[in-house]
Order: C-alpha cells, then sequence, then structure tokens
C-alpha cells in the first residue's frame, strides 16, 4: 500500500479550465523572463507539478513562491502545476513575474494525464521538472525523459498508517520499482523518518536519496496585535489562554484525542480555550463530540483559514498543538507554530520528534494518550516563563534547520541552477 500524502488531506480535485496570465482583477501581470540580445536566446525553465489544489497559503505555497523568487534570482523562469485553479488569493500571492501557473487533471494515475503533462512539458520545455505530492510510481519521469527534460526530483512527502514499519520488501518489487524509478535523477526526503523508509524499501538505490527537510516562513515573530484580531473575529476572549490544532479533519489527525484532553483539562483550568482550524470530511462529527463533551462554549473550530500565517492564527494561540495519530513524514503545522515561537505539544510519531525536541521546543507525548496531552496543556498553560522559553528555542531551531529561504537555496543548489545573477548562492 502507497504511503497517504498531503494531497489526500486537502481533497484535491479538478477544475479543467485554463488558467490566463492575469492578475485577481484581471490586469495582465508581467510576462516571463525573456532575453534580448539581437539573437533568440533560450530562458531556462524548471516546472514544478504539485499534486494538490492551492486553496489557501499554507507551507507549500510559501515553498512554491520562495522557490519562483530565487528562480527569478538566477535568470530561470517558473512554471507551477496545480490539480485546481488557485484561489485568487493563493494566485496574487504566487504570480511573481516569471511564474506561469498551468491546471492538471485531477488524477495523476489516469491515463488521460499523460496527453496532458506531455503537452505541459512541450510546451514550456524544461530543464528540471520537480515533482511534490505525485505518485511516487509513475509515468511522469519517463514522459518528462522523452521530452528532453535533462534532470527529474522527486520530493517524498509520503505519511504512513498509525504503527507502519517496513517488514521488507520482495526482491522482485525492489526491481520493478527501481526500472520505474530509473528515469528519476534523485529523490528528496522531507526528514530522516522519510529517508530512513525510504532506504529500507529498496525502491532505488542508496546514491539516489537524500534528505532536504521542508521549511516554514521565519520572516517575523510573534506578532500580538495581530493574534488578537483573529481571536476577535471569531468570537474568543482575549485573556483566554488559547490551544489550537491546525489540521485537515480527518481521525489520522487525532482530533478527537485533544477533545478528550480538553475535557479534562477545563476540569481544572476554566481560562482555557480550544482552536480546531481547518476543514476536512469529520469536520462535523468532532463539532458534535465537541458538544455532547459539555465544551461547546470553550471550543472553536475555525473552518478554513485562507492564510494562516498572514491573518494570525498562529499568533491567536498561546499552544500549539499536533496530536497526530499516523506517522508523519514531517510537520508543516508545526513548523510553522515555532517560526513564530509558539511552544508545541505533540505526538512522537513519524517525524515529529525530528522538530519537536522534548522539554527543549516543546513536550512529546506517546499517540493516543490524552491525559498525557491534558497534563502537558494544564503545565504550560500555568507556566507562561515555560511557555516563552520553548516558544524561543522553537523559533531559533526553525530559523536553522526549517527555513524555507535557506531550504529553497539548497535545493537549488542540488538541481543545478546556478548562482543569482549578482554570482552569489546564498539566499537574500
Amino acid at each position: 500500500m502507497l504511503p497517504r500524502t498531503a494531497a489526500d488531506e486537502r481533497g484535491a480535485r479538478h477544475r479543467p479550465r485554463a488558467v490566463g496570465q492575469r492578475d485577481i482583477v484581471g490586469n495582465d501581470v508581467a510576462k516571463p523572463i525573456t532575453v534580448s540580445t539581437g539573437t533568440a536566446a533560450p530562458v531556462r525553465t524548471l516546472v514544478s507539478i504539485f499534486g494538490l489544489e492551492p486553496l489557501r497559503i499554507g507551507g507549500v505555497e510559501a515553498f512554491a513562491r520562495e522557490f519562483s523568487a530565487q528562480l527569478a534570482e538566477r535568470g530561470w523562469n517558473s512554471v507551477l502545476c496545480f490539480l485546481g485553479e488557485p484561489t485568487p488569493l493563493v494566485r496574487e500571492y504566487l504570480q511573481l513575474p516569471n511564474v506561469t501557473i498551468e491546471v492538471l487533471p485531477a488524477d495523476l494515475k489516469a491515463a488521460t494525464a499523460i496527453p496532458a503533462v506531455s503537452a505541459l512539458l512541450a510546451r514550456h520545455r524544461p530543464e528540471v521538472l520537480l515533482l511534490q505530492f505525485t505518485p511516487f510510481l509513475s509515468a511522469i519521469p519517463w514522459i518528462a525523459r522523452m521530452r528532453g527534460v535533462d534532470r527529474v526530483y522527486f520530493v517524498d512527502q509520503g505519511s504512513h498508517p498509525a504503527g507502519w514499519t517496513d517488514r521488507g520488501t520482495p526482491l522482485w518489487k525492489q526491481w520493478v520499482a527501481r526500472v520505474l524509478t530509473s528515469p528519476l535523477t534523485s529523490v528528496l526526503s522531507i526528514s530522516d523518518y522519510n529517508l530512513r523508509v525510504l532506504r529500507a524499501r529498496g525502491f532505488l538505490p542508496v546514491s539516489k536519496t537524500l534528505r532536504l527537510y521542508n521549511a516554514a516562513q521565519v520572516s517575523r515573530p510573534h506578532d500580538p496585535a495581530l493574534g488578537n484580531a483573529f481571536r476577535r473575529r471569531h468570537g474568543i476572549p482575549l485573556d483566554r489562554t488559547v490551544v489550537a490544532q491546525v489540521s485537515w479533519m480527518i481521525p489520522e489527525k487525532g482530533i478527537p484525542d485533544l477533545l478528550e484532553a480538553a475535557r479534562i483539562s477545563l476540569e481544572q483550568d476554566q481560562t482555557l480555550h480550544f482552536m480546531f482550524g481547518g476543514e476536512g470530511p469529520c469536520r462535523a462529527e468532532y463539532e458534535a463530540k465537541a458538544v455532547s463533551l459539555g465544551l461547546a462554549d470553550r471550543v472553536t473550530f475555525t473552518g478554513l483559514v485562507r492564510d494562516p500565517h498572514g491573518e494570525g492564527l498562529f499568533d491567536a494561540a498561546d499552544i500549539v498543538c499536533q496530536m497526530s495519530r499516523w506517522e508523519e513524514a514531517f510537520g508543516y503545522v508545526i513548523a510553522e507554530a515555532m517560526a513564530v515561537d509558539r511552544p508545541v505539544i505533540a505526538t512522537r510519531v513519524g517525524a515529529i520528534p525530528e522538530l519537536v525536541i522534548h522539554e527543549q521546543t516543546g513536550v512529546l507525548v506517546e499517540r493516543g494518550d490524552y491525559a498525557a496531552a491534558a497534563a502537558a496543556i494544564l503545565r504550560l498553560s500555568a507556566d507562561e516563563t515555560l511557555r516563552r522559553r520553548l516558544g524561543q528555542a522553537g523559533r531559533k531551531r526553525a530559523e536553522q534547520e526549517f527555513n524555507v529561504r535557506t531550504n529553497v537555496a539548497t535545493a537549488l543548489g542540488l538541481f543545478g541552477v546556478g548562482p543569482r545573477r549578482d554570482g552569489s548562492t546564498e539566499p537574500r
């Protein structure tokens, strides 16, 4: 069974209509980079295919924008391909002068995806193709090679079921996988956990695998005013200690566990308020559970927040939780919370311990142990100094390990994209 990815979480769906080069009010935007020296000179292009629909400005979209910006500094065009048309807010955010936005069929495994991808590559003639949230075993790398793409990279974003362990892959499956993945230049895993899983499965030579962390914006510290404005919009009293989880509303994210932790915590501390950000198929069920537990006036479901960083969702929280039950490949929300110095309480699953260092940048609890989560919440809510210490250490770790600017620069170096026009390889 293939691992589930964030594309599954975000409910990617097809909206088959062309995307033009206009901004959200219909004005023409700047054209992609061209070179004029008397004779036509080819402009180098990198195409990125994201197997999801861009509904909000989150970690993926922040990566795509920073990636495009740094490509522009190096004189490259950036083609961003999604499985649905971006919302106007996301389109405006991504639409830099060197960017072209394209839409592909929702099911990249379907036969209809093959001609669509082939036509896309023929149209843009990229030197490099980057695949994220797409099927690991697919025809896309082969199509790319047949279309003359020089280098093809795949980013391994897949999470795994709770308690998943590699039981060994039969040699014949390893052989088939190595044939299917042979067009890939290399595979980037987004955590040490995912890298270990990938190498254990034996699907491609170890020499083709490496780790590069996902990343978050770390451009600004915590903004209390922005957080207070977010609280007011959602009717959350300013004097409450807010505990937040931001995630897709599915069982794998452990939201029922946090609701049980809320029930226990509120028996001892009535100043707490719990906030859940996100949408998903189980939202109504979780709202009903909050009511059945008698938590209706102490729990807020915000729904999908289109720009969590810009609107102050994380700033509105005093503590951020991630009670995941499955083996997380990374944890974008954790990195985003750490970037604005929020202390994190999370489960010890998958790659999460690579982000949350227990008792240094946050607190780890075992999967499903809502009593331990409640104890951690009560401990942090009662100790502002501890929250501040953990949050500041978390921001420092985010700046060092999960910084979107430096990690994008590293990725471009790995992809063979040259230095900026001023000769530097360092991010600005």
